[in-house]
């Protein structure tokens, strides 16, 4: 049985247990012969702890990938994939009125440098926290901490669990991102451009 080991640019529960379960779905139709194995590292995301727009959160997913692609290539790691997630708030304007959405984004990259993005939905963030966060530069895991009254949040339910009264935590939001970036890996007919012509 051949090994795949996948590359997760965290060391963080929520994060790697989210990957194990998305592997868990999805494993079968990567490589139905394949046993998965997953390999945390801690990598830098080269954004801000909190980003504070979508294409920051897409940014620092897709920075932790390529940190986890260079050190496979440095110590000749044999991983196969790289998985860069980040979390942030996207902050837009609708109808004049501020709007914060909570976000979970995964980059998914192979050894060729192929890569696909894969997002969570959204949840929009109360004006008070959005405030502290957005306003004032407290970063989400003391604020959401201050703000449901507990501690070290992020590493249990996250922002998500309390947002959500735990219908949706931060684990599921990733898994949910994590399956997305990957269909293009594991539902490879659908996603190549004959698929597409042979449809037109």
């Amino acid at each position: 049985m051949e090994r795949i080991v996948i590359a997760i640019g965290s060391t963080r529960r929520p994060k790697l247990n989210a990957v194990r379960e998305a592997l868990d779905l999805i494993g079968p139709s990567l490589d139905p012969a394949a046993q998965f194995e997953i390999a945390g590292v801690d990598v830098p995301s080269g954004v801000r702890h909190t980003p504070l727009s979508r294409e920051e959160i897409m940014r620092g997913a897709r920075q932790r990938a390529e940190a986890l692609l260079q050190i496979a290539r440095e110590r000749s790691e044999p991983w196969k994939y790289f998985v860069g997630l980040e979390g942030g708030l996207d902050v837009v304007h609708e109808n004049g009125v501020r709007q914060v959405f909570l976000e979970s984004w995964v980059c998914v990259s192979d050894s060729s440098g192929r890569g696909a993005f894969g997002q969570s939905g959204a949840v929009a963030v109360p004006e008070p926290l959005a405030i502290r966060v957005v306003d004032e530069g407290m970063e989400l895991s003391e604020a959401i901490d201050a703000f449901a009254g507990g501690h070290s949040i992020r590493d249990a339910q996250g922002a998500w669990g309390v947002l959500t009264r735990n219908l949706i935590t931060r684990q599921d939001a990733f898994r949910v991102a994590l399956i997305s970036a990957f269909a293009s890996f594991y539902n490879h007919e659908i996603y190549s451009t004959q698929a597409f012509k042979a449809r037109a």
